[in-house]
């Protein structure tokens, strides 16, 4: 999370730049031998990208946090068994959160708690406008989130990690096992669906 020189608190952005010294497959490798260090730089790298993604998924700060840190400390405890794709720990990363996200829905129903309950302001008065505005968007994400939820699980899927992920088409392909035309193909007629439901609203 971060906050602006007024106070209000805005949603963390990717940044574009390139990550600095060893890759990815470096760092998961030697993280896999035990090196502390190199799974804490794999935090650093990526632990942003992680949080907007949970963020994406569930609608709520709160749950972002917890997603982060439960998705991190599953790539901790699964490091030496994991192979990474194209030298880039985010689309296991993403899948890991996910996975975790639908898991505490089905055991829990917290996700359909959060649905419905909107997050404390974090501002005074002197921010109402601001507040205002992170709650409405904060409740459109929700009803978008709700959709996706319905949608069958391959084109979900492909949302999930292409739309809300920020994955390229060729990284969920190979991530799903699908050809990319098939990635692209459920996300096309996602799309369609949720435009459709977003209409009748």
């Amino acid at each position: 999370m971060t906050r602006t020189a007024t106070g209000a608190v805005g949603v963390p952005v990717d940044s574009s730049e390139p990550p600095p010294g060893r890759s990815d497959t470096e760092l998961w490798h030697a993280a896999a031998g035990g090196d502390h260090g190199a799974f804490t730089e794999l935090f650093e790298r990526h632990a942003q990208s992680v949080w907007n993604h949970a963020y994406r998924l569930t609608g709520s700060w709160a749950s972002a946090e917890d997603l982060t840190s439960a998705t991190f400390l599953t790539a901790w405890r699964r490091r030496a068994d994991i192979t990474l794709i194209r030298d880039s720990a985010l689309p296991w990363l993403y899948t890991v959160a996910g996975n975790l996200a639908r898991s505490e829905s089905r055991s829990s129903g917290r996700r359909l708690r959060l649905v419905r309950r909107l997050p404390e302001p974090r501002s005074v008065s002197d921010h109402a406008d601001t507040v205002v505005d992170q709650l409405d968007g904060e409740e459109r994400l929700r009803r978008v989130l709700a959709l996706v939820a319905k949608l069958p699980k391959s084109q979900r899927q492909a949302v999930e990690l292409c739309l809300l992920g920020d994955l390229s088409l060729s990284d969920a392909a190979e991530l799903l096992g699908v050809a990319e035309v098939t990635v692209r193909a459920h996300i096309s007629r996602a799309r369609a669906q949720l435009r459709v439901a977003l209409e009748e609203k």
